[in-house]
């Protein structure tokens, strides 16, 4: 059947794992498709050869220049904005989608009714919140998926056989970037902080893509209460051009006001989604649902909660799908009990906002950080967490600037700096770790940095942490 795209020209953006699926369903819809890569190394070959082999063009090697004719571009998130190929589609006034606006575009194309998105982002917590939220929808008997960033891509689901009720959909700043037309049912930002400046050039644009996720929303915008900075996530609700009727809903770890989520005694309360929220709260679940009941995770659940409770979702729903949810590895995982020291692994803590939250969740910590800092500064981090360290081990590339942090804000902390960047490190930071612990103390691997100095990925470097506390309980 003849679609908008048929005979149209469109240059693919980029191989990956965005890229590939784009042409892949651009030509199915009779696109002439040519796909441009940078790279050209033997991954890159390889799915070029497969595109190729299905009559798309690729062209290795040169991601800069615009394909005569190109009428569309359809890019993988990361590449910059500022590349000469965006330059050029500017001049030629050739619009550029990303794979996120290409699969809100194609929603409902086969005349299947197209499923709403719940959607999520937010600097740290998105997968987690995502994958909470999922879990809450399917225990209302919602057929859904946790999609975008993590689990189906968002082209498999919405071109997929697979009928869905609601999505719920993890979306990353850049993506929200090249998603001008996105109009979510309701949408939530859990936090916002500094990261990824090089690709956006400041903070007020990377807040403004992240705000773009509240553009059109119908019924409500889900905000952290809490935050402080500026702008806030609440500060971007109203700056959101949204449609009449959709309500601003706040989330907080305190006491909920009227319209909003929080905590109270122990439990998850809802004042938002009730009869005469004046004066009425509904309990949604126990603080001892969440997994783990960590500050930042419980305001994942709330956020979640919000996003659900905003689709029609019931309290007890919610209660159900927060018990049966298991986080991702990683994640302020405990690992082990060892001496009576607990040893909690959460080397997705990649930059210092994810690992403030990380380290507020524990009252007596030996703090093993370090990697890649990404241009990050760790004072705020010390001096906040100062009180809570019993003692700092110091891993990977740019260790030495956690290292004058500790000295400006935490002279009385003891060190230990390991002069070594290979992955046995790791064994030896754990046994460290172990020599400054006491009974009671937590040993929390929260690196507040990359991973790839040292390792292939946070994960390896988790899995690291993880074999080194077995083998001091062996």
């Amino acid at each position: 059947m003849p679609s908008e795209f048929t005979g149209k020209h469109v240059t693919v953006a980029g191989l990956g794992v965005s890229g590939v699926p784009a042409a892949k369903v651009l030509h199915g819809l009779g696109a002439h498709v040519t796909v441009v890569n940078d790279g050209t190394d033997e991954r890159a070959r390889a799915q070029a050869a497969e595109l190729e082999s299905l009559g798309v063009t690729v062209r290795l090697g040169d991601g800069d220049t615009l394909p005569e004719g190109t009428e569309l571009i359809v890019t993988a998130p990361g590449w910059k904005p500022t590349k000469p190929l965006f330059t050029a589609a500017g001049q030629a006034g050739v619009p550029v989608w990303g794979d996120v606006e290409l699969a809100w575009r194609l929603r409902g194309l086969d005349g299947r009714k197209a499923a709403p998105w719940l959607a999520v982002t937010g600097t740290n917590g998105k997968t987690t919140t995502v994958q909470m939220l999922a879990s809450i929808l399917k225990a209302a008997g919602l057929r859904t998926a946790a999609v975008g960033n993590i689990g189906v891509s968002l082209l498999d689901a919405v071109t997929g056989e697979e009928e869905y009720d609601v999505l719920a959909v993890e979306l990353s700043s850049y993506q929200l970037h090249w998603a001008p037309s996105l109009r979510a049912h309701s949408a939530a930002v859990l936090n916002l902080a500094p990261d990824h400046l090089d690709w956006h050039g400041s903070m007020d644009a990377y807040a403004a893509d992240k705000g773009r996720i509240y553009e059109g929303n119908r019924v409500a915008c889900v905000y952290n209460a809490d935050a402080t900075g500026k702008p806030s996530t609440e500060d971007l609700v109203r700056a959101a051009d949204v449609e009449e009727g959709c309500r601003a809903i706040g989330f907080t770890l305190g006491t909920p006001g009227p319209s909003q989520l929080g905590v109270v005694e122990g439990l998850l309360v809802d004042r938002a989604f009730v009869e005469d929220r004046q004066k009425n709260a509904q309990e949604l679940a126990e603080v001892s649902d969440v997994d783990p009941p960590a500050p930042h995770n419980i305001a994942n659940a709330l956020a979640a909660a919000g996003l659900a409770r905003a689709f029609g979702v019931s309290a007890a729903a919610v209660r159900d799908g927060l018990r049966a949810f298991t986080p991702d590895a990683h994640r302020i995982a405990h690992v082990a009990d060892v001496d009576g020291v607990a040893y909690v692994d959460d080397s997705k803590a990649t930059n210092t906002h994810a690992t403030e939250a990380s380290l507020a969740a524990y009252e007596s910590i030996v703090w093993i950080a370090g990697g890649l800092a990404k241009g990050a500064t760790f004072d705020e981090l010390v001096a906040g967490a100062a009180k809570r360290l019993r003692g700092a081990v110091l891993i990977g590339a740019d260790r030495a600037l956690i290292r004058e942090a500790l000295a400006r804000h935490a002279p009385e902390v003891p060190v230990v700096d390991l002069d070594r960047t290979d992955t046995g490190a790791m064994l030896q930071a754990v046994q460290e770790a172990r020599r400054l612990a006491r009974p009671g103390d937590t040993v929390l691997l929260a690196p507040a940095c990359a991973s790839m100095d040292m390792f292939t990925n946070y994960n390896q470097r988790g899995d690291a942490f993880a074999q080194a506390v077995r083998e001091l309980g062996a």
